[in-house]
């Protein structure tokens, strides 16, 4: 019997390239539900082509546009934040895929995971905010969580077999961005479309930018964290330009294991589908003659925000929250130019001295932090 998956954010980078999987293994695996934030007429064709049970606009006021465009379909068609975490929880779903981008992400796979269907987790997010109570209802609804960011896939991999085996460091690498060799002073000139121009990963616009601040490297190790239950301390950041070595592990006795691949999110999101076979997938295939692999130390002088990251980490409770919740909100402006490149880190630092803290927060205290930390995020810039 063919796997149903949902799809969140079927319209964005990870959606699109997860639909190449589903289409190349037309065997195994079919699309349930399709779901997107405005993108409607993109959405709509997804659906046409994939004809799956349902899709969900979670903009409302695309809704009538997307109904018109399946009317002559048997698809379902709803709208809303509330459609999203209710079709999540429908009956035939095996796996939901969360590539959604941002905060938005939590709320349907808090929904998903107490449906008890795997999670293959794109939505980084989700853990940077609430990594505690994922991880505790993960734990109560018996749900797996399978990571399809690169990095933590290679973690991932790499601890397959090992079973007890202790987990002395996490090496995670970073390609560095398109400014990993600039000063200050050419750094406080970059415009968003240089910003855009990742030298090695083709992804959407708002983890572009993430990459080019590294704060989505600083994500990542909070979500390295909860996912494989290590401290900050364990996990070290390593500057990899080729993008080849995906990350690595190091254990008790100083043995290393790595995975490598070239840079293809397909493979990823394909082992999470898979997990745990391995499926042959159509892409290029690493050759190691061609290039070397260099490894360098990040300049957290230089790029704060992953230095913001490894702090709130620390500090634990809301904080994280407040660091996503702001970096969204500066992360847009860039993309709108109304702020600065450098001006993106000094904005989440003031946040994170303006917020309210929480040692102990709930889910409802997750939401107020949000909207708190995007409020105050606005008005400094």
């Amino acid at each position: 019997m063919k796997k149903q998956i949902a799809i969140l954010g079927s319209t964005g980078s990870i959606g699109t390239q997860a639909l190449e999987v589903i289409e190349e293994h037309k065997d195994l695996y079919e699309v349930y539900c399709l779901t997107a934030n405005n993108r409607v007429w993109e959405l709509a064709e997804q659906a046409r082509k994939y004809q799956p049970a349902a899709v969900v606009i979670a903009n409302e006021k695309h809704y009538d546009t997307l109904k018109d465009a399946l009317a002559d379909q048997p698809i379902k068609v709803y709208a809303g934040a509330d459609a999203l975490c209710q079709v999540v929880e429908s009956a035939p779903i095996d796996m939901v895929l969360t590539a959604m981008v941002g905060f938005a992400g939590l709320r349907p796979t808090i929904s998903a995971i107490k449906a008890r269907k795997t999670i293959c987790l794109a939505n980084k997010e989700t853990l940077v905010v609430a990594g505690e109570l994922i991880n505790e209802l993960a734990a109560t609804y018996h749900t797996p969580i399978l990571p399809v960011d690169s990095e933590h896939s290679a973690i991932f991999q790499s601890l397959v077999g090992e079973d007890d085996n202790e987990i002395e460091k996490i090496l995670l690498t970073a390609s560095g961005g398109p400014f990993r060799t600039m000063s200050n002073e050419q750094l406080a000139a970059v415009t968003k479309d240089s910003a855009l121009k990742h030298p090695t990963w083709d992804m959407g616009a708002k983890i572009t930018i993430d990459s080019a601040t590294m704060m989505n490297k600083g994500f990542e190790v909070i979500e390295a964290k909860w996912l494989f239950g290590v401290k900050p301390e364990q996990i070290e950041v390593l500057v990899h330009p080729q993008s080849i070595v995906h990350s690595a592990i190091q254990f008790r006795d100083g043995s290393v294991k790595a995975q490598l691949g070239v840079p293809d999110m397909r493979l990823p999101i394909q082992y999470a589908f898979s997990y745990p076979k391995r499926l042959h997938l159509s892409s290029k295939r690493l050759d190691l003659f061609k290039q070397p692999l260099e490894f360098f130390k990040p300049d957290l002088d230089k790029f704060r925000c992953l230095g913001l990251a490894f702090e709130a980490l620390k500090r634990g409770g809301n904080m994280p929250c407040i660091v996503n919740a702001a970096n969204e909100i500066v992360n847009r402006a860039f993309l709108e130019d109304r702020i600065g490149f450098l001006q993106l880190s000094d904005i989440i630092e003031k946040t994170m001295n303006r917020a309210t803290f929480e040692a102990t927060p709930s889910y409802e205290t997750y939401v107020a932090t949000d909207a708190e930390a995007r409020k105050i995020a606005t008005e400094l810039i």
